[in-house]
């Protein structure tokens, strides 16, 4: 029922029992991760052993809980998780939008992007890409426009967070 709704984008935790009706709690997670889900897992079980806990966490838990679980003690791990979740999202939507520039890019404007990134000069890209350095200056000031970016520098730091190729 759960994978049925699961929405990738919905802000959460998943509190996860390890003993399930059907599969295993680790089996949901499994398939949480082949489906790209960074929700984070906070994985309680009233029968820990060490495989099983290696298992959890090899599978991105971000905790391992044994039963009973202190009521404060679950909020305090749920707002952590929460918390992980927030900034992970805010990672990925800030990703999705330098992804969505960089797609508005020509080819010679990505080749222009990736060199400017590294630090290169225009005579250098212009060498490089063998252009006048006039050409290299004109992508250069569509790259910047079209990544809405005041530098390279600026680049730099905005493509070096995009997410890995």
């Amino acid at each position: 029922e759960f994978l049925a709704s699961f929405d990738l984008a919905r802000p959460g935790c998943l509190i996860l029992d390890v003993r399930l009706r059907g599969e295993s709690g680790l089996e949901l997670q499994d398939e949480l991760r082949r489906r790209g889900s960074t929700l984070p897992v906070l994985v309680m079980t009233g029968y820990a052993d060490v495989p099983t806990s290696v298992r959890a966490f090899k599978g991105g838990a971000v905790e391992f809980l044994r039963k009973p679980v202190p009521p404060r003690e679950l909020v305090e791990r749920m707002r952590a998780a929460l918390e992980t979740n927030r900034q992970a999202n805010e990672v990925r939507a800030q990703r999705d939008v330098v992804a969505r520039l960089v797609a508005r890019l020509t080819p010679r404007e990505r080749q222009v992007m990736e060199l400017l990134a590294v630090g290169d000069s225009s005579k250098k890209i212009s060498t490089a890409l063998n252009v006048s350095v006039r050409t290299v200056e004109g992508h250069r000031r569509n790259v910047l426009r079209k990544m809405n970016v005041g530098s390279a520098t600026q680049l730099a730091r905005a493509i070096a967070n995009r997410s890995p190729a």
